[in-house]
Order: structure tokens, then C-alpha cells, then sequence
């Protein structure tokens, strides 16, 4: 049975979810960030994916990509699956602009997350939801009171 990481859990919030994935809004404020994890219990790689489960997992990354371009207008989009610390598979979609807080650098360890405050979060998590329809998304919203991750499908 598909559980997410505690790590994942922690470091970020529920947006919603694809056919495949989960969507995630990763917490710190700094950048405009999403974390892609498919519902498959005991994958550490997107090769250890099935070929139909693979070509979602592209399909669904790059519906994200192209709604994150669109909203935030980055310089690039950095999109990669690290497993170095979190072996659960996911995938990193964070939008990037020249002179963001760890320009030109990677995101992870050049400065300290900053929290959304609860107002930015809730704006940013409804244009997420409401630009990310199609490719089978379903918007999150079932949070219980203690922020754990009620009401996704595996």
C-alpha cells in the first residue's frame, strides 16, 4: 500500500493529485516549488516504474511544468528526482528566475526556507489547483486539523 514519506509529508502541502501522482507544494517560500510523487509503493527510480506508469509520470510533469511556466514566468524550470536523502521517488518541478535566493546555484542548503504565511499559501495553492486542470487532476481538500494528508486514492 502507497504511503508518503514522513519527510515529504513535513516538507510540504497537499495540492492534489494526477492519475498517477501526488502534487505537492513544498513549503518554503522561497521559490515557486512542487514535488511530483507517483502512488507506487517501493519505487526508488522512474525506471523502476512501469512503461505506461513512466509515460505519465512524463506526461503529468510536464502539464506542471507547463501551468508553473505560465504562472510564474521563471527563467527556467529545474525539474529532477533526487533520491539522496528521501528514497521514495518524487520529483522536483521549481521554478527558477535570475537573482531568486540561490541564483545561480541549487536550491537545496544556499539559504534557509521561509515559511509562506498562511495567507500566501492559500492564495498559491488555489491558482495551483485552479490552473492544473486537465491531465485528470484533482484538486486537494481534505486536510484535517493537524495538516496530515487525508483523502488522496493510491
Amino acid at each position: 500500500m502507497f504511503k508518503l514519506h514522513p519527510q515529504l509529508e513535513q516538507d510540504t502541502v497537499p495540492v492534489g493529485q494526477f492519475k498517477l501522482s501526488l502534487v505537492l507544494l513544498h513549503r518554503d517560500a522561497n521559490y515557486p516549488w512542487c514535488v511530483l510523487v507517483p502512488k507506487r509503493s517501493g519505487i526508488r527510480e522512474i525506471h523502476h516504474l512501469s512503461e505506461a506508469d513512466q509515460s505519465q509520470l512524463i506526461r503529468e510533469s510536464s502539464h506542471l511544468s507547463e501551468v508553473m511556466t505560465s504562472l510564474f514566468a521563471p527563467t527556467t524550470m529545474n525539474v529532477a528526482a533526487l533520491g539522496n536523502i528521501v528514497s521514495q521517488l518524487h520529483v522536483h518541478h521549481v521554478a527558477r528566475f535570475e537573482g531568486d535566493a540561490a541564483w545561480p546555484a541549487s536550491v537545496w542548503g544556499v539559504k534557509p526556507a521561509v515559511a509562506y504565511t498562511d495567507e500566501d499559501l492559500q492564495a498559491r495553492l488555489e491558482r495551483l489547483q485552479a490552473s492544473l486542470v486537465g491531465e485528470g487532476f484533482e484538486a486537494h481538500s481534505q486536510v484535517d486539523d493537524s495538516g496530515s494528508f487525508t483523502g488522496f486514492t493510491p
